[in-house]
């Protein structure tokens, strides 16, 4: 019996070792994480976009690892959508590696190496008259209880403005259709890349978008041509919303297995080129128009849909002061 209990003993003390490895090991992988795959990747085309107007060689070299993990995220969304199920060991292995692409895009491996610091001169010993106010005032800053004052940090607030006609690309977290919506729904999205103004971050990526639906024709037997009109009033940043006015001008497809792909063109203004990955794809949702006002038609007898998502493209129609914060 003593055996027996012995070998008991054994097996929980295996199986509570075990455990925190098995947890990791079969923790959910859901599709909004290998969506967040596809926005990474999405921002580091933007960074070697970037890098290559300063090291077209070294741009075009990483071009080459970030089409091969584009294609390696293609391929954990079909996997997960056909057997749906995914390993968060492969899952994590794509991630680390964009983003360890995207700190050798930015520059940021050069930048943490350590530099050689020089030895500084010996400094002239003070006179007796200097180390006595020296210690003077030692004294009269210290706190009590022998503790040592630290200098404090210093916040400035600023602001940069995001000017009119500049376009921002916004992945929608709900279902839009001209069948459902009613006027004054609300809906939101998230921006997929950094907006900057004469090089400082404006709106960064991942900041809420928040929309309304202002018309919606549903389609009939004697109107087969539906119509919905939203529009973005609100973007919410770092805990704070600013009122916006945003018109949409393009939709483009952001599910299935194409996936995303960003160009970015330069200047404010300019809205990111998304293109699809496979078989030329340019992009745009089938089967709808979008006319003056941000109004958005379907073109072939059915229901204006916007599937969750979906990426619409928001041209700014009034500038919007953002407050930045700077910290020395």
């Amino acid at each position: 019996m003593k055996l027996r209990h012995r070998a008991l003993l054994g097996a929980v003390a295996l199986a509570i070792i075990a455990a925190p490895a098995y947890a990791q090991q079969s923790s959910t992988v859901t599709q909004a994480d290998v969506q967040r795959l596809q926005d990474n990747v999405y921002l580091a085309d933007r960074d070697l976009s970037q890098l290559r107007s300063r090291d077209a060689t070294r741009a075009t070299q990483l071009g080459t690892e970030l089409d091969d993990l584009r294609d390696e995220v293609v391929y954990l969304k079909v996997k997960l959508r056909k057997e749906r199920t995914l390993s968060r060991t492969e899952y994590a292995d794509v991630r680390d590696r964009i983003e360890d692409l995207r700190s050798r895009a930015r520059g940021d491996v050069a930048a943490a190496a350590p530099a050689s610091t020089p030895t500084p001169a010996p400094a002239p010993a003070p006179s007796s008259s200097a180390a006595s106010s020296a210690t003077t005032a030692s004294r009269s800053t210290s706190a009590p209880g022998n503790t040592t004052s630290t200098p404090s940090t210093t916040t400035t607030a600023s602001r940069v403005e995001v000017p009119v006609g500049t376009e921002i690309d916004v992945r929608l977290q709900n279902t839009l259709n001209s069948g459902t919506a009613q006027v004054e729904d609300r809906f939101e999205g998230t921006t997929l890349a950094d907006v900057t103004v004469d090089g400082r971050l404006a709106i960064p990526a991942g900041s809420i978008f928040r929309g309304v639906v202002t018309a919606v024709e549903p389609g009939t037997r004697t109107n087969r041509t539906s119509k919905m009109t939203v529009s973005f009033d609100q973007v919410t940043l770092n805990g704070r919303s600013y009122p916006i006015r945003g018109t949409v001008t393009q939709a483009i497809e952001g599910e299935g297995i194409r996936g995303e792909a960003g160009r970015t063109a330069a200047g404010a203004g300019v809205g990111a080129i998304i293109g699809g990955i496979l078989g030329g794809f340019k992009g745009a949702l089938a089967g709808i128009l979008i006319g003056g006002g941000g109004t958005i038609a379907a073109t072939e007898g059915k229901e204006v849909e916007l599937p969750q998502g979906s990426v619409l493209r928001v041209r700014m129609d009034s500038p919007v002061q953002i407050d930045t914060q700077t910290r020395h």
